[in-house]
């Protein structure tokens, strides 16, 4: 399954490492150079936690901004009987 967020909708995104070289030009240098650009992933900060959905407990993947919002609706905590 994939790395998306069941409520953001969050998921892996592409960009570009850039390497460079070089001192800026505000520093005193001659300027800063391109060496080179590679393709690079940006990944989601996304957690399997247990969630009430339609009234049942089922794991789903949430992206941790999702569960720090508050959009993500836990389980209560059981109460465990002593078997004294």
């Amino acid at each position: 399954m994939a790395r998306v967020c069941q409520y953001t909708g969050k998921r892996t995104k592409v960009g570009n490492s850039v390497s460079r070289r070089g001192k800026a030009k505000r520093h005193g240098g001659v300027g800063i150079k391109t060496t080179g650009i590679s393709r690079r992933k940006f990944k989601p900060n996304v957690q399997k936690v247990k969630a009430v959905v339609d009234g049942k407990v089922c794991r789903v993947k949430a992206s941790a901004k999702a569960i720090r919002m508050g959009l993500v609706t836990k389980p209560p905590k059981r109460n465990y009987k002593s078997a004294k």
